[in-house]
């Protein structure tokens, strides 16, 4: 039998639709603002409420929900388990938090009114993405993801964002192409579109490792997987600040979450051990790479796109590490709990990066680094957000970047893969290096003429940021919560996700 809270989980949906509707028939800012603040704290204390049916139903695997009561395979499920909570939790926090920035980021009436409709079609994409218990559903909300967000990114309406949108639309219905053609061969093999149905039933022959490579290649373009990462540095640096933030925090990670989901648990049996080395060898790339990159970086914004490549390529060596520990009986844990602490981390903290930067355009009207000298005088609160920020992403005690690297490490370290420890430090020297170079240039004394060139950002856009790179920090005082999410729905037994 099914708790009265279970009831809720179709509102993870409904209230961004309702949202997005609502906003698109209010003419008035104000009003608008404030009904978005008001959905997205509605928002967060509906997931809030639904941490403790989940803790209760840990026998059943998580929540299930079966819209109109017709189940799998004809009708449409809806399922959440402690992976699932941990991004809808995630999801939540950020939203209300940046929903706050946008608030003050967008005081035109016409530009408020394109912005606050997109943003909740993106929550309402985001949040079924990781609550569809079925293939076809989720190429749904992908679809629903990549418009709202291309149509974000073209926002601002200059040249440079129009280019990198119409680059991202063209990459993401390649990504979409490829998941759906391979969801097309997964119900030519099945018969069924149930996530559970496919998880029960498939088995390592020629049609499943096609349909798993298909869905691959397509979620790692949407990821921005070295090299197919060439359109997320221009989307995400032209795109206005609180879009780049949930960008990086979230849109990216919803397909890597599935990749997860794919390769752990749907399609298992059709994970090859040589093809999740590769996965692990394209994520060292990116570390590298985008390290390289975002020191090179003339733009500030460019630099923070880069460091998010450069963060995703450590995501990318669960899978090599899941595979070493194939025959332990831990089966992975320690490693899908590194990756998903990672996530978490790094969505808090590039988070607030991005805000910090959009502070300090808005602040100079520019954000080439070259000219930011002295901003520390001028801008303090902006940049303290950006360096406790800067420490998490590099991984330095005690924030929860710090224990996000020390589990990868121990995972690495336990199974004797000693390459990817080194890749891991190597990345976080690096990573130091374009932190720094920027800290640094913003203590430098500046001319009287450079100093008046800064107008002021309101507190409503500084705070936020700040918040969000503080719960980075505090991320790293207690870990257990996590691996508590992780244990319903059998990861911490056995380190597959069922």
């Amino acid at each position: 039998m099914m708790g009265p809270t279970v009831h809720l989980l179709p509102a993870l949906i409904g209230i961004p639709l309702f949202a997005a509707i609502s906003c698109l028939l209010i003419n008035n800012r104000k009003i608008t603002a404030c009904f978005s603040l008001a959905a997205a704290a509605l928002l967060l204390a509906l997931v809030v409420n639904l941490l403790e049916p989940l803790r209760l139903n840990t026998t059943a695997g998580g929540l299930t929900y079966q819209l109109g009561g017709w189940g799998a395979p004809l009708g449409i499920d809806l399922f959440v388990d402690g992976l699932a909570m941990i991004l809808l939790l995630v999801t939540a926090v950020l939203i209300l938090i940046l929903s706050i920035y946008s608030v003050f980021y967008f005081q035109s009436n016409e530009k408020a009114a394109r912005f606050w409709p997109l943003w909740w079609l993106l929550v309402a994409g985001l949040n079924c993405a990781f609550t569809a218990a079925d293939i076809f559903n989720i190429y749904v909300a992908l679809e629903l993801i990549g418009l709202a967000s291309v149509a974000l990114v073209a926002l601002d309406g200059s040249r440079a964002s129009q280019v990198a949108a119409l680059r991202y639309a063209l990459v993401g219905l390649l990504g979409s192409l490829l998941y759906l053609m391979g969801v097309a061969l997964l119900y030519r093999t099945y018969g069924t579109l149930s996530v559970v149905e496919i998880s029960s039933l498939s088995q390592a022959d020629a049609l499943s490792t096609a349909a798993l490579l298909l869905i691959t290649t397509g979620l790692a373009l949407k990821t921005a997987l070295v090299p197919l990462h060439f359109w997320l540095p221009p989307a995400h640096g032209g795109a206005p600040a609180p879009v780049s933030a949930i960008l990086s925090a979230l849109v990216v990670k919803a397909s890597f979450y599935l990749l997860i989901r794919y390769w752990l648990e749907i399609l298992a049996p059709a994970a090859a051990e040589l093809t999740m080395q590769l996965l692990g060898i394209l994520g060292a790339t990116a570390i590298i790479w985008g390290c390289l990159a975002a020191f090179r970086a003339r733009r500030l914004k460019i630099l923070v796109a880069y460091s998010t490549v450069a963060q995703l390529g450590y995501l990318f060596l669960l899978f090599p590490l899941v595979a070493a520990d194939n025959s332990a009986e831990t089966y992975g844990t320690t490693a899908i709990a590194a990756a998903m602490y990672f996530l978490v981390a790094h969505a808090l903290a590039k988070s607030a990066m991005f805000l910090a930067v959009g502070n300090i355009l808005t602040a100079y009207g520019h954000d080439e680094i070259r000219r930011l000298q002295g901003i520390a005088r001028q801008q303090p609160l902006s940049l303290f957000t950006f360096a406790i920020a800067g420490v998490s992403l590099i991984g330095l005690p005690p924030t929860g970047g710090f224990i996000a690297k020390w589990l990868l490490l121990n995972a690495a370290i336990s199974n004797a893969q000693w390459w990817w420890v080194a890749v891991m430090l190597l990345g976080g020297l690096m990573a130091a290096v374009y932190i720094f170079k920027v800290l640094n240039l913003a203590f430098i004394s500046t001319s009287l003429d450079q100093a008046t060139g800064c107008a002021q950002v309101p507190l409503g856009m500084a705070l936020p940021g700040l918040i969000l790179a503080v719960l980075a920090v505090c991320l790293g005082f207690n870990a257990e919560w996590l691996i508590d999410l992780l244990s319903i729905g059998g990861t911490a037994e056995t380190g597959t996700l069922k």
